[in-house]
């Protein structure tokens, strides 16, 4: 049971990066569906001298969301050599450990990747799918996430930050888990809501923990950091950018940019979290995927005569594509209760189904900062319709079959739109058809219930059992009784 693009060298690789670095402990990690990670340690010899990047580990299936019933349980992991990283904060003698992230495989030694799978099965078809058509897709994510010294939810304070309304009614305020950040008051600073995009030291606090993350990131991850800095929300929000790669590639690095943000975290004392809207009435965390299109060594995407982005008919017909599934690809992309309060007007999230240039209150935006031939390896499209709460497998691979439909369909995109859309009147927007993405979970669930493109992505079983966890996830949302209902309606 080995895939074929698993070569002895990768392994031999690997082998030799444990023996050098003394690694005792690796932790072998997959995800599921809904792109939380799980992960087990074994000892480094069940790789160096063992059969673990050959035959794989075994595993329960049944105890991981959207896998395996207790009668058909038993699966197996098997560790993509090539994701090895060194842990550097498991340095002392009997904790030097590393990770690794691999497919999960059918007991009995199936030829390929389970369907339940997001790597395996999902990503990897996907990519198959481009190269049958002689593209091969590169994605890059802007993620964006909220550090914060504690996080009680049983402690709830008066929030007074905003008035949604202006305080021109009883709306004022709300009981609320309050997120305590050291951002709020930095040294005598108070940095206002929405207004710490780009904030320097002193007033912004996370430069330290953003250059550690991204340093790790660097020297034993195999990443290339393009940038960080902090984002416009009050409380610790920052965002990190690293350079495009291919779909699975980059999956596996989203992946592990969550977990390095985690523990680096952890051991300052220190919560982060990718959850998409922790602070009201503040901006929340998304992640833009910025993705391309490639035939061999040409940026098929960039078109030197095209006047209004140099974007080709090929771009063209893959953001018709990408609007054309938009409502349904929601679901994917914002797969949380949560998502939904941020994708709300005057928040920089991209609530209308258009597509632009630089105008970022657009869905699909191509990004212009350069021009000519010399910059056609960073003609793009940015699709802003997603959050850091999505399962980077499922999310890339279902944007790449959705743009690959428009090519196949030569769906046009009509015409771009370069307003503020935000400031248009509903009139207005109507004039233009402008349609807007769901505004709850469930609505997302019913548009990607009846979007083929979708299902054959992901496969009937992921399918089904995505839809099936996020239902669950409305229905309990729907009858939890929140403290902003006691507040507003226990006197009536």
């Amino acid at each position: 049971m080995k895939p074929s693009d698993i070569f002895d060298e990768s392994i031999k690789a690997a082998i030799e990066k444990l023996k050098v670095n003394r690694v005792r402990w690796v932790h072998t990690a997959f995800v599921d569906i809904r792109g939380l990670m799980h992960d087990v340690v074994v000892p480094a010899r069940e790789f160096i001298e063992g059969n673990a990047f050959t035959s794989g580990l075994g595993f329960d299936g049944s105890s991981v969301r959207g896998f395996k019933s207790i009668e058909e349980s038993d699966m197996v992991i098997l560790p993509d050599p090539r994701t090895l990283a060194i842990l550097p904060w498991m340095s002392d003698d009997n904790q030097r450990s590393a990770i690794v992230i691999g497919d999960v495989y059918e007991a009995y030694g199936g030829s390929s990747p389970s369907e339940v799978d997001p790597r395996g099965y999902v990503a990897k078809r996907a990519v198959k799918a481009a190269m049958e058509m002689s593209y091969t897709g590169y994605f890059a994510p802007e993620i964006e996430c909220f550090i914060f010294s504690s996080i009680d939810p049983t402690r709830l304070v008066w929030d007074l930050w905003v008035s949604p309304d202006g305080g021109k009614s009883d709306s004022w305020g709300a009981p609320r888990v309050m997120p305590q950040s050291p951002e709020i008051t930095s040294g005598g600073y108070v940095i206002r809501p929405r207004e710490a995009y780009y904030k320097p030291p002193p007033e912004d606090t996370t430069i330290e923990y953003r250059n550690e993350v991204s340093a790790i990131l660097e020297d034993y991850f195999g990443f290339r950091i393009e940038k960080h800095h902090h984002e416009g929300a009050t409380a610790g929000q920052i965002e990190i950018n690293f350079q495009y790669g291919e779909l699975v590639e980059t999956a596996d690095r989203t992946i592990y940019c969550k977990f390095v943000a985690k523990n680096v975290a952890k051991r300052r004392g220190l919560i982060v979290t990718f959850m998409p809207k922790p602070v009201y009435l503040d901006n929340a965390s998304g992640m833009h995927i910025h993705v391309s299109l490639w035939r061999g060594n040409a940026n098929v995407m960039y078109d030197e005569s095209d006047e209004y982005a140099e974007l080709s008919q090929v771009g063209r017909y893959f953001v018709g594509g990408l609007l054309e599934h938009a409502r349904a690809l929601t679901a994917v992309c914002c797969p949380t209760v949560n998502s939904y309060k941020r994708l709300v007007p005057g928040f920089e999230a991209p609530i209308y189904v258009v597509w632009s240039r630089r105008n970022r209150s657009a869905l699909i935006r191509i990004p212009v900062y350069h021009r000519g031939p010399e910059y056609a390896a960073y003609k793009r499209i940015e699709y802003r319709g997603a959050d850091p709460s999505c399962n980077p497998y499922l999310a890339f691979s279902c944007l790449l079959m959705a743009g690959l439909d428009g090519i196949k369909r030569k769906i046009d995109p009509g015409d771009p739109v370069d307003e503020d859309i935000y400031k248009m009147t509903p009139e207005r927007r109507r004039h233009l058809g402008i349609v807007e993405l769901p505004t709850t979970l469930k609505e997302a669930l019913d548009e990607m219930k009846s979007d083929e493109v979708i299902h054959r992505t992901l496969g009937s079983h992921i399918f089904d059992a995505f839809i099936e966890y996020k239902m669950n996830d409305w229905r309990q949302y729907c009858l939890y009784i929140t403290p902003w209902e006691i507040m507003k309606y226990l006197d009536y």
